[in-house]
């Protein structure tokens, strides 16, 4: 990296709040999640040197495009500053980090505001499910795989799984059980009412059901969610010129697209997402033993378990085996998760302490910059409740459309 990056401020808002029913739009929540990040990176507004808005479908579920243009509304100093808006699917707030800090890396800007966002609480499920069907091969997957085309494709990759390495509802169950129990400890996640238990996780039922059958019932989804996050982003002479501790840098990154549709990729190795991994810890020097603290992309149960995979914390075929030993979840929630088959605890990083896309909560484009804000907080140790002791190094994993497009982050302190 020519020139180092730094987190310099985060903000975000309540996963829990539907904005239309407040009155409110894009523009609100993007302004509101900008504002937080400038005012907790200490800096004036007008330090602020460029901007990107993260952003998956805005003109489709709000008839709004063009967002980079609500960041100047956030104070009268960004008028006139460069902006953009980027879209990769799910993957778009992790697409909108990685623009943001390589436009530091290149030496065009010291200071950048990212900020995702979506708000997907317009319209009734049956037509979001449709304007989500956007992130895939449309035109070829909504004939074969039908209405809530998502799930069903997330189902497919199951079923891929499960007749290669074997596969059981309480296998996946035990991954949003997890992420639900993380979520009841982050005051701002969108499931931190929840009370999901193992056993009503496992099995169908009338407020469990099968939407993608033979594998995935509605407690193995993320939710509809609206909101937003944001982060200042700067260089390395422009952190030194403060006086700050607690110093989070970007160390590496891997970034990669695969063929849109599910059927051209080799599930569930998905061999690209793998590489892109590679090409992160590589930048890093790092391996997957040397993170403390990981965010990864659960759209689905599934999507965990192979994200594990992916990332080098399990080998082939044993992600659920990860889940269930209770590695992956805080101290505190491992006797929700771990399974009485399983002897010992594997090594492996705390995976979504925040709740993940599961509990916390998947604003389509904001879900890549929430992640990087929750790994900011936890090695800053500002999550307490959720608090991964003495986490030095994170990895986020963004993905967008069925592990279509991947974004691999490192995080931690300057060597």
């Amino acid at each position: 990296m020519t020139e180092p990056v730094y987190i310099l401020g985060v903000g975000r808002t309540d996963f829990q709040r539907n904005f239309k029913k407040e009155g409110r739009t894009l523009r609100h929540m993007i302004v509101e999640s900008g504002e937080q990040a400038i005012a907790d990176g200490g800096i004036e507004p007008g330090d602020v040197q460029a901007g990107v808005v993260g952003n998956f479908a805005g003109g489709l579920f709000t008839r709004q495009l063009h967002l980079g243009a609500f960041l100047t509304e956030i104070d009268p100093g960004l008028r006139g500053m460069p902006t953009c808006h980027v879209e990769a699917a799910c993957a778009s707030g992790g697409v909108a980090v990685l623009t943001a800090a390589q436009q530091i890396m290149g030496g065009l800007h010291d200071v950048v505001l990212v900020v995702g966002a979506e708000q997907q609480k317009t319209m009734a499920p049956a037509d979001g499910a449709q304007v989500l069907g956007a992130a895939g091969d449309y035109e070829r997957e909504r004939e074969r795989y039908g209405e809530f085309l998502f799930p069903r494709l997330f189902g497919h990759i199951a079923e891929i799984y499960q007749k290669r390495h074997g596969l059981t509802e309480e296998q996946l169950a035990r991954v949003a059980v997890k992420n639900h129990a993380h979520a009841r400890l982050n005051p701002l996640a969108q499931m931190r009412h929840s009370q999901l238990s193992l056993p009503a996780a496992s099995v169908e039922s009338e407020g469990n059901r099968r939407i993608a059958p033979p594998l995935l019932k509605t407690s193995d989804c993320s939710q509809i969610t609206d909101g937003s996050a944001a982060l200042v982003l700067c260089s390395e002479r422009f952190w030194k010129k403060l006086s700050r501790r607690g110093a989070v840098r970007l160390l590496g990154y891997g970034h990669g697209t695969d063929y849109l549709a599910l059927e051209q990729k080799d599930a569930p190795d998905f061999t690209v997402a793998h590489k892109t991994a590679g090409q992160a810890y590589a930048m890093a020097n790092l391996g997957p033993e040397d993170i403390d603290v990981a965010e990864v992309h659960d759209c689905f149960s599934i999507s965990e378990i192979v994200a594990y995979e992916i990332l080098g914390f399990a080998g082939p075929g044993t992600g659920a085996q990860l889940c269930a030993s209770g590695a992956t979840a805080l101290p505190g929630v491992r006797s929700a998760v771990r399974g009485d088959d399983v002897r010992g605890t594997l090594r492996a990083p705390i995976v979504n302490a925040g709740g993940g896309l599961m509990g916390d909560g998947h604003p389509v484009g904001a879900s890549g910059v929430r992640q990087v804000v929750e790994v900011h907080q936890q090695l800053t140790e500002k999550c307490a409740e959720r608090q991964v002791p003495g986490a030095q190094r994170g990895l986020t994993f963004n993905m967008g459309g069925s592990v279509t497009t991947s974004v691999v982050m490192l995080w931690g302190s300057p060597a």
